[in-house]
């Protein structure tokens, strides 16, 4: 063996080095080809994603998250398998050093890189709407931290954390989105804008979808109101934050804390806008619809677990606002009804004052029915409509009776049916007619 010539792969012959780079250039032009290669697998789901970060808003937000999070989950495991054939195909295993690794996984973080910053920006640019997104990904994104440092880093001999400063960004956006929704709601109360109409806010809709959105990332959301304090995402509108018992500082607390913050800075904008309408009585129309349609979606038909995280406190203080609301709704639109068929006065003898208080009554009625024609109340509540109908018949057509009862025998007038324009029954059958 020993008179054999050595062959030219030992290291001791003199084409061995030349051998070796030959070998460890080939190796390194076969790690970036494999790279490219899994760059393009991944392209696909790189366009669809960022496509659909463009146009998703509150209701995707958390599945694009989800989806956002698989796609670096597979950029992850297609690294470690292309690692490991690496070292299965390699000539030499010294060849496979961290270095031809690092080659490889080059155009795959250029491209994660690429999207997590186009994602970023996009959650920058209107935080409120890709709130859900933003913390979603904040919470998904973490999960992923142990294999990322192990295949990406560690098998690289890499120091940079990419994925450590995409969820480090993500963690200051999505704590400023909670002071910042609640100003949302504030500036929807105190901003001057045209008649509103009587119909749901936008902003009651947007805060339902907002919270709707909380019970599916609820350990996330939990985590980042421990980080914020509690009572922090009050931005200073609240007064000392006072220091609560071990049970009361739980994550589960904290939320309710926070849902009920933004329930009351609703109710309180809503009150503020309904003040704005020219109309007392379309006002309280557009009061009650908001403030029944926030009790039907959190409290009595929630669409998700929201009411899970409703603190008796914040369950009544919304019936509470229901129920102020229906009282002012009554006082501003049936009060003109009522009125006229009080007390005619010290002369008794007078007989044109119950006929002024019949014309006035009655020309009153048909304002509130014209109002209504156009005002529709609580039009998605069938069950509500039907209530509130029945209190109404209940407020106005006894004292029509009583009214029409005390003048029956007083003859005040020779002819009562001209003045007597509808009986108790078809004033009912008119007020129910309001609700159909």
């Amino acid at each position: 063996m020993r008179t054999l010539p050595l062959p030219a792969t030992h290291p001791s012959h003199p084409a061995a080095n030349e051998i070796f780079e030959t070998l460890q250039e080939a190796q390194n032009g076969y790690a970036e080809m494999r790279g490219a290669w899994a760059k393009r697998c991944l392209e696909g789901g790189y366009r669809a994603i960022l496509g659909r970060v463009e146009t998703e808003s509150d209701g995707g937000g958390v599945k694009a998250a989800r989806d956002v999070a698989e796609w670096v989950e597979a950029l992850v495991s297609i690294s470690e398998a292309e690692q490991e054939t690496l070292e299965t195909l390699a000539l030499i295993p010294s060849l496979v050093d961290q270095t031809t690794f690092a080659s490889l996984l080059s155009p795959l973080l250029g491209m994660a890189t690429s999207m997590m910053s186009t994602i970023q920006t996009s959650i920058k640019k209107a935080l409120i709407s890709h709130v859900w997104l933003g913390i979603a990904l904040f919470g998904a994104l973490g999960s992923l931290q142990p294999a990322w440092d192990d295949v990406m880093r560690q098998r690289a001999g890499r120091d940079e954390n990419e994925l450590g400063d995409w969820t480090h960004a993500l963690r200051g956006v999505c704590m400023r989105s909670f002071p910042e929704f609640l100003l949302e709601i504030k500036q929807a109360g105190a901003s001057v804008r045209r008649e509103l109409g009587t119909g749901v806010a936008d902003i009651s809709k947007q805060t339902v979808g907002y919270l709707n959105q909380m019970p599916d990332v609820q350990i996330t959301v939990e985590q980042l109101l421990r980080m914020l304090g509690d009572g922090n995402w009050k931005m200073g509108a609240g007064g000392m934050v006072t220091k609560a018992s071990e049970e009361e500082t739980s994550d589960h607390a904290l939320l309710e804390h926070f849902v009920g913050d933004v329930i009351t800075t609703l109710t309180d904008s809503l009150q503020v806008m309904s003040k704005t309408q020219r109309m007392p009585g379309l006002g309280s129309i557009f009061l009650l619809n908001n403030i029944s349609y926030l009790r039907g979606q959190l409290l009595l038909e929630p669409e998700s677990l929201v009411d899970e995280f409703i603190s008796t406190t914040s369950q009544t203080h919304l019936n509470s606002q229901y129920r102020t609301a229906k009282a002012l709704y009554f006082e501003a639109n049936f009060t003109s009804l009522l009125q006229p068929l009080g007390d005619t006065g010290k002369d008794k003898s007078s007989k044109s004052n119950p006929k002024e208080k019949l014309a006035t009554f009655y020309d009153a009625l048909e304002a509130v029915a014209e109002r209504h024609r156009f005002a529709r109340v609580l039009s998605d509540d069938p069950n509500g409509r039907e209530g509130i109908a029945d209190d109404v018949v209940r407020l106005v057509v006894p004292a029509l009776q009583r009214f029409i009862q005390k003048y029956k025998d007083k003859e005040f007038s020779k002819n009562p049916q001209k003045y007597i324009k509808a009986t108790p029954e078809e004033v009912e059958k008119q007020i129910r007619n309001f609700y159909k």
